[in-house]
């Protein structure tokens, strides 16, 4: 069985690209959600190998997401979705769990690496 993976990011043409780009890696994504206390929530539910969280969302942010899901499970590996500039929210992050991050717009090749250094 493959990885599971959760995707997380408000725009849903933005999990459609990234749950395309994983699946055929040989991923299976096994849920999605819209922003961070939705991703908090769904994380206990399901609990994925790893997670892509966008940093910037309405309502719960991509990092207080990171810091509840942390607070549950210390070992968790999330990944980071950034924009372009958004350089010390990804400092942020990482501080406070992330282990890693892919930039916006992807790059398939550069999302698959990214994954496979953390979860194989």
């Amino acid at each position: 069985m493959g990885k599971r993976i959760m995707i997380v990011d408000d725009a849903m043409f933005m999990r459609k690209l990234l749950s395309d780009i994983v699946t055929k890696a040989g991923y299976e994504v096994v849920a999605e959600a819209g922003n961070g206390n939705e991703a908090f929530q769904k994380y206990k539910e399901v609990k994925p190998d790893l997670v892509t969280m966008d940093i910037t969302m309405p309502e719960v942010s991509g990092i207080e997401g990171l810091r509840l899901i942390i607070s549950v499970d210390p070992n968790a590996k999330v990944l980071m979705c950034s924009a372009m500039g958004q350089e010390s929210m990804v400092i942020d992050s990482v501080r406070s769990g992330a282990k890693g991050f892919i930039v916006k717009p992807f790059v398939p090749e550069k999302v698959i690496s990214e994954i496979s250094k953390l979860i194989g």
